[in-house]
């Protein structure tokens, strides 16, 4: 008799890092189910078959992901089959929902129940998503406190909240902002083309304000090439490795971040920031030609609908705009007022489910007790 099987997907190191929150759990409750997919060292690990790495999946920017199209084709079409031989019931897709979604629509017309973590950003661009996850998914995993909401007026039902992993991570150890601190703390970013085009603007603006009795510390990543870190080092006073992140907050007044998770960092450590964005040519014209999205793009504002972080984004990341911000901050009450709405943002996910793990396990027994 053929054992019972689960695909499971996490295209990239984020989706296996979600995974850590539920899978050992689902795996013990079902240990003669057989697991397979798309994964890494991790999933190895646990005894997943691991058919794709994650290494070979995971883009960044629309110019990789054009190159990969074939690839992402075959795959598709290779994990499909593999569920049909197998008889797979159940699907456990996380993230990655370009991939994840195309793939859920053809997991759904065989009959697999489909357990999708982590909702596609549709709220953001393309709301149609909205309609297909409702069509295919059997449950959804949010991880933003307004994400159930939104989802469940546009029809999706099953819908569970989970924290963030954000929040998981450092939910012991948040604190208040050091208010009284002088130093003012850059976050580059984690990619080569972050720390490029960020941090020789950034370097202008501390030439600017470097007789104002700051401090001015970095976070360095090891992801990035460091020599695009070299001609700068100079004007830092302390430079953090990205494991230190916990403890630049904690020391910082104010931050200067690159678009991404690390500015719901900054919001849950109460530490009031700038966000800024700058992108090469090419993501410019595919931004700007194909994706109609002219809201928020920093976690904190787009969780309250208002521009609670300043964000500078394209031609607007300028030393000029990044000094008129600083200054706004460090010189007026606008600091207090910022303070205040990240303790409403921490509150709001104290409140999220601590593990995906019961739902899924339940919603699996179901199925197969039918």
């Amino acid at each position: 008799m053929m054992k019972e099987s689960c695909l499971i997907i996490a295209g990239e190191k984020s989706g296996e890092e979600h995974a850590e929150t539920f899978l050992p759990q689902v795996l013990e409750a079902f240990p003669e189910m057989n697991f397979f997919g798309v994964g890494g060292d991790y999933f190895r690990k646990l005894g997943v078959e691991v058919l794709y790495d994650l290494k070979d999946f995971s883009t960044f920017g629309y110019s990789e992901a054009l190159l990969k199209i074939k690839f992402y084709f075959d795959a598709r079409r290779r994990l499909v089959e593999e569920v049909k031989k197998r008889k797979t019931k159940f699907a456990i897709l996380i993230d990655f929902q370009s991939f994840n979604l195309s793939l859920a629509k053809k997991l759904k017309k065989e009959g697999v129940e489909i357990l999708y973590y982590v909702a596609p950003q549709a709220w953001a661009w393309k709301e149609y998503r909205a309609k297909s996850l409702a069509k295919a998914t059997s449950s959804l995993y949010c991880i933003l406190p307004f994400e159930k909401k939104w989802f469940g007026e546009r029809g999706v039902h099953n819908i569970v909240t989970v924290k963030h992993p954000v929040y998981r991570q450092y939910r012991d150890k948040l604190t208040k902002a050091a208010k009284d601190s002088k130093n003012i703390l850059f976050l580059p970013g984690s990619r080569d083309s972050e720390v490029k085009f960020h941090l020789p603007v950034f370097a202008e603006v501390i030439k600017m304000i470097k007789d104002m009795g700051y401090q001015f510390h970095l976070v360095k990543t090891e992801s990035a090439k460091q020599k695009f870190y070299e001609p700068y080092d100079h004007l830092f006073d302390k430079v953090y490795a990205s494991t230190e992140l916990e403890s630049a907050l904690k020391s910082s007044c104010l931050a200067v971040a690159s678009s991404g998770t690390v500015t719901l960092t900054c919001g849950l450590f109460g530490v009031p920031t700038i966000v800024c964005y700058q992108v090469s040519e090419f993501n410019k014209f595919i931004n700007y030609t194909f994706i109609n999205y002219d809201k928020f793009v920093s976690l904190p504002n787009v969780i309250f609908n208002q521009e609670v972080f300043p964000e500078l984004l394209g031609e607007r990341f300028r030393p000029y705009y990044l000094l008129k911000k600083i200054k706004r901050f460090l010189q007026t009450d606008t600091y207090e007022k910022v303070q205040k709405k990240l303790e409403e943002l921490k509150a709001m996910f104290e409140s999220a489910e601590d593990s995906a793990a019961p739902h899924m396990i339940q919603s699996m027994k179901e199925r197969l007790n039918k």
